[in-house]
């Protein structure tokens, strides 16, 4: 009995550690840790608020006084609820924009709420939307503009001490930051205390951002730094609220001539793709305002985004893979405006009754292929949410798919695809299939799907549906598999 017993041991251990062996192997790029948890959140807010709120210009000169910061009753907890009620997992606040004003009380500069009127000098917008954060259970970022149309040091080598500085009052102070979100507007005409002339810089070298970033990963180190060359996050190369269908999270920016990028020096086009085996893991990130303008502007209250320019947004950023930052600019009273917040709810309840019902549920889901013949990658995995399985085929197949038949006939017309990115974005083409009469019949063709895809079509009814995924970079590695009947 003792030897049958340790033959069962051995040969347990035998076959675990053999398919332990097949785990598939990572391919090309892949994300760290911090930036699969920022991939997970999906959509945060930005909040843009300074002086320009209060003068009605989208980019301040610089020479604003400090008492034309006074909100008439600023509350942070209406505005971070307010977000987070809607379904954003965070916010990140513009605590220096390029006029120079500092949303908290800087000890590196006069120019600051500590000389605004509001709350006789005591405020701290950062500290009160941080501390808000963390009492509605969401994530704070920060913006500081790299770029300052107040000091007098802009453009001079004594500005970059001055910049780190407020960075690291910012990074020490305000509790952990999930994004640093670095602007690539960088020098130009300006007050620069009080010499109303153009400063130009170079932007590939100027501000010495290996170093900066340093900075930011010793004391944040779970944050990720945005910018269009990242290194974390790429911005995705226009205000106009997607990136492309093909869109890769791997990515080599380029400068506007092919030379040498930097931030605010590349090719924008660029970010709306990525780059098919691109150097380095930095996925996209949508920024994209709710108003025409980026600070509260009343004249724009009737101009805020409809639901079906939201519900576009969401599929062309969110469906293909990017982060959404969705700006929601609080107005002069420091809140969010009522005509803001009535299309927020709009989209709110259009995603929740959409997404409401996973038509896949119970269904019975075949594979053309399982790597291994082992059940550790059964395609039955892809109906788990379980993220540690998943489906995956033999390293040499590159074209594979996963049939499913359904309880029932239903009529659908999204579906939602997820790679497990952690070892790779492989996919370079799929197509999505309906069984009638006896014959597949094509409903969506697409291209990449990486952190997630939301395939959407027309809509159509069956009970047997098909996908095949085509000429991969390597074996498909398929972590989950939903479908939908969206509104």
């Amino acid at each position: 009995m003792l030897k049958i017993f340790i033959f069962s041991v051995l040969l347990f251990a035998t076959t675990l550690l053999n398919a332990q062996k097949t785990v598939p192997k990572p391919y090309g790029a892949i994300p760290t840790q911090r930036q699969m948890d920022w991939l997970s959140m999906e959509r945060y807010c930005f909040l843009h608020f300074t002086v320009n709120t209060f003068t009605n210009r989208e980019w301040g000169l610089g020479n604003e006084k400090e008492d034309v910061f006074n909100p008439t009753d600023f509350d942070a907890d209406q505005i971070v609820s307010t977000v987070a009620k809607h379904g954003f997992k965070g916010v990140i606040l513009t605590c220096k924009h390029h006029d120079g004003f500092c949303l908290w009380p800087s000890k590196y500069t006069e120019h600051s709420v500590k000389n605004s009127p509001w709350k006789n000098g005591k405020g701290d917008v950062v500290k009160e939307i941080s501390a808000a954060c963390k009492k509605y259970g969401i994530k704070f970022g920060i913006y500081l503009s790299p770029w300052d149309r107040n000091n007098p040091l802009y453009g001079k080598p004594q500005y970059i001490t001055y910049y780190r500085n407020q960075l690291r009052e910012l990074l020490t102070n305000y509790g952990d930051i999930f994004e640093v979100w670095l602007d690539g507007a960088n020098g130009g005409s300006g007050y620069y205390g009080g010499a109303n002339e153009t400063r130009e810089i170079d932007r590939k070298t100027y501000y010495d951002w290996k170093n900066t970033f340093a900075i930011i990963r010793k004391l944040q180190p779970k944050a990720v730094i945005f910018s269009d060359i990242g290194p974390d996050v790429r911005w995705c190369g226009n205000e106009s609220g997607f990136v492309e269908d093909s869109c890769w999270a791997t990515y080599t920016p380029h400068g506007p001539n092919g030379d040498q990028p930097g931030i605010g020096y590349t090719m924008a086009k660029e970010g709306e793709t990525g780059t098919l085996n691109g150097e380095s893991w930095i996925p996209a990130e949508v920024d994209v305002s709710i108003r025409p303008g980026w600070f509260y502007h009343p004249e724009e209250d009737n101009e805020v985004r409809s639901l079906k320019s939201l519900k576009e947004i969401y599929f062309k950023s969110v469906g293909n893979g990017a982060c959404w930052n969705l700006n929601v600019p609080p107005d002069r009273t420091g809140k969010i405006n009522a005509h803001d917040i009535k299309a927020l709810d709009s989209l709110q309840d259009y995603l929740a009754k959409s997404f409401a019902t996973n038509l896949l549920l119970g269904a019975k889901v075949t594979a053309s292929e399982t790597r291994g013949n082992i059940k550790k990658y059964a395609a039955s995995n892809v109906l788990n949410d379980n993220k540690k399985l998943y489906w995956a085929v033999n390293d040499n197949t590159t074209t594979a798919s996963l049939s499913f038949q359904l309880k029932a006939s239903a009529t659908f017309n999204c579906m939602e695809i997820k790679e497990l990115i952690s070892l790779g974005q492989r996919v370079r083409s799929f197509t999505k299939e309906i069984e009638k009469n006896g014959r597949w019949i094509p409903v969506y063709k697409g291209s990449t799907i990486g952190s997630q895809k939301l395939a959407k079509f027309d809509n159509v009814t069956a009970s047997k549906v098909r996908i095949i995924f085509s000429n991969s970079l390597a074996c498909p590695v398929i972590e989950s598999v939903k479908l939908y009947k969206v509104l």
